[in-house]
């Protein structure tokens, strides 16, 4: 029904605001400085995660894949995971629980683990309790941890719910949806993945959206707005925009036309979303997340658009950066 759905433990301390967190996917990070990619701010070189946090990121989000010899391992994350700590971020966790990419079109089982159901829901549990406790033993309490789409969808996010409440009582546990300006298709989603002895009510804390402005027409701010409010009223859980980007430069047309494509309109853009957040009733919205801000070599960030960056292709910080201070 929907294109993807995620679920996501996190350790989240809200305060009584709204738009507590202000995050960025910095996934590709390691990757990138492998390749000797450095990145600057007003001309003075530093690590990526410090210049984001000067700025204002105060998240960073940070995806893992199950084979230990992807560039994406476990390692890897808590490495990028700690760098993310020393700088003063939160740390969100995306497992994708694959080998490579988990995405709307695809979600594949990891090599090794069964895939009858009974075996994937004790896979699905000890590797999600296991890798939890590798990120606690690193002094890290992870902040996502996310379940891509398989089938029966309601057993297998209770099991993960499990594996989290297990590891860290204090953790929250989050669904991550894509499209979530569809009231409709968010409002049939959740009514049906509700289950009772699966996927229970109190097993979901936190419901979280990725809403792009280039992928479908419908994705508007006031679409947008109307889908978390009658979400909010709903289930009264908070929410939160977990993928998010705006061009500099895209040749098509945005669902925002008048927002400008350029830094000052990534700003805007940010703004506005927050906007929407701040005025949900209860104090409910949580955050955003930009992703993959410093992809040098991927600007379009899977989009058709040429450049979604936060930085310059000689890595030097965009005055879009400012967007995690509004």
């Amino acid at each position: 029904m929907l294109a993807r759905s995620l679920f996501t433990a996190a350790l989240l301390v809200t305060s009584a605001c709204a738009v507590s967190y202000r995050g960025v996917d910095i996934s590709s990070l390691l990757v990138l400085e492998s390749s000797g990619q450095t990145y600057s701010d007003n001309g003075s070189t530093q690590p990526l995660e410090k210049i984001l946090a000067t700025h204002g990121a105060n998240v960073a989000r940070i995806r893992v894949w199950t084979s230990d010899s992807s560039e994406y391992n476990l390692a890897q994350a808590i490495e990028l995971a700690q760098r993310s700590s020393d700088a003063g971020m939160d740390v969100m966790v995306d497992f994708h629980y694959s080998d490579t990419w988990a995405d709307p079109s695809k979600q594949g089982i990891p090599s090794g683990w069964a895939t009858d159901l009974a075996g994937l829901n004790t896979a699905l549990y000890d590797y999600t309790l296991y890798a939890m406790q590798q990120f606690i033993d690193s002094g890290i309490t992870p902040a996502f941890i996310s379940k891509n789409g398989y089938e029966p969808l309601s057993q297998l996010l209770h099991s993960a719910a499990s594996a989290v409440r297990a590891a860290s009582s204090s953790s929250r546990t989050i669904v991550h949806l894509t499209n979530g300006w569809d009231a409709s298709a968010m409002s049939t989603f959740y009514k049906s993945i509700y289950t009772q002895g699966a996927l229970e009510t109190n097993d979901v804390d936190v419901m979280a959206f990725s809403f792009y402005p280039f992928y479908d027409s419908g994705a508007t701010l006031t679409n947008l707005k109307d889908s978390l409010s009658s979400l909010v009223s709903s289930y009264g859980k908070d929410v939160m925009i977990a993928e998010t980007d705006w061009p500099v430069e895209c040749d098509a047309t945005m669902t925002e036309p008048s927002i400008p494509k350029s830094a000052d309109g990534q700003v805007q853009w940010v703004e506005d979303l927050v906007g929407i957040l701040d005025g949900l009733s209860g104090s409910h919205g949580l955050g955003f997340v930009y992703w993959e801000p410093a992809w040098i070599g991927n600007g379009g960030l899977g989009s058709s658009c040429a450049d979604n960056l936060l930085v310059e292709y000689s890595g030097a910080a965009r005055s879009s950066m400012d967007m995690f201070s509004v």
